[in-house]
């Protein structure tokens, strides 16, 4: 059983009251190759406004703001491996530190003048930030280093919801008849069997979920497919579809909390057949599964995820989003949910 904690806590950058476990967790916000060197891109996480800048060999994740008259810093340039304020040309060295005054050149800036920086790290073509102090990785994804899987990246994608509606709806097969129907499922074969569920402190198990699918894969083949589901972290889950014998797509799903009713959502995914597919067709085939499901959850009154079971009726079929509703409200997490 998860221990019951307390985990609130206030974010400083905008005086809101944050969750202390999603301050201190990876949060995708931007792909790699969107970000060259001597560029910079905007960015927002739990309501913090952010830049994202590389260096000729850094990259930092700052608050958009300069520490001087508060200003945005995604309005400068990179400069020589500085960032350079758009006010008053104040630069900025990749420790956040000011260390050029141009209205002073022999000015020596107080240890004031720095602006606040956050944890960065790259991990399967994509950028990671952390607003606290994470004590784990980010998500591991093993596949997309293996060279018998073929792997992709579909995102982001924006949708006007909570990202833990976004997730418990992932963790949802029983709606795959209806709002992928033709894709992953048909209305007239919708009938989901028991399954198990498990969970324990690294999060929620569901085991051996059996589904006829009429193109489970992107292949255009139907067959019955069998899945296993993990809520790694309130915001990151992952699958493995076994499509026929042998033969697995994985997904490592992740959701951004842009605010507590708006998020961003990406997915990689793996698989070790098809080699022939073009990775355009996979990607192709994968924003069409979540721009249909970006339609069905902005639809969702209340955006954010009701914690108290009462709140909503449930259905056999339920038990998964039932225990991933538990565990969230074991861990303490109230962002983006409804106690």
């Amino acid at each position: 059983m998860v221990e019951s904690i307390s985990v609130r806590l206030t974010n400083q950058t905008n005086g809101k009251v944050h969750d202390r476990v999603l301050l201190d967790d990876w949060h995708p916000l931007a792909r790699s190759q969107d970000l060259k060197p001597g560029t910079l891109l905007r960015s927002r996480l739990m309501e913090t406004d952010l830049v994202l800048w590389r260096g000729e060999t850094t990259l930092s994740a700052w608050e958009d703001r300069c520490p001087h008259r508060s200003v945005k810093l995604s309005g400068g340039k990179v400069v020589d491996n500085t960032l350079v304020c758009p006010y008053h040309g104040l630069a900025y060295d990749p420790q956040g530190q000011c260390v050029k005054v141009p209205a002073h050149p022999n000015y020596v800036p107080p240890k004031q003048s720095c602006v606040k920086t956050f944890k960065v790290q790259e991990r399967y073509g994509v950028i990671f930030v952390s607003l606290g102090n994470p004590q784990k990785e980010v998500a591991a994804f093993l596949e997309w280093d293996d060279p018998s899987y073929r792997t992709y990246l579909s995102g982001p994608h924006f949708c006007r919801c909570s990202g833990l509606r976004a997730i418990e709806n992932f963790l949802d097969v029983a709606h795959l008849p209806f709002v992928h129907a033709g894709l992953l499922g048909e209305p007239d074969q919708a009938v989901i069997e028991d399954y198990e569920v498990s969970a324990d402190e690294n999060g929620i198990y569901l085991h051996d979920i059996r589904i006829w699918q009429p193109d489970p894969d992107g292949t255009g083949q139907g067959r019955i497919a069998s899945y296993d589901y993990w809520a790694l972290r309130p915001l990151t889950a992952s699958l493995r579809k076994e499509v026929s014998e042998g033969h697995y797509m994985m997904l490592l799903y992740c959701v951004t909390p842009i605010s507590e009713e708006e998020c961003l959502s990406w997915m990689w995914g793996a698989l070790n057949y098809a080699h022939e597919i073009p990775e355009a067709e996979m990607v192709a085939f994968q924003d069409k599964v979540i721009l249909q499901d970006v339609a069905n959850l902005e639809s969702h009154q209340p955006k954010r995820l009701p914690l108290d079971p009462q709140a909503e009726f449930h259905l056999p079929s339920d038990r998964a989003s039932l225990a991933y509703r538990k565990w969230l409200k074991q861990l303490g997490l109230t962002y983006g949910a409804i106690a």
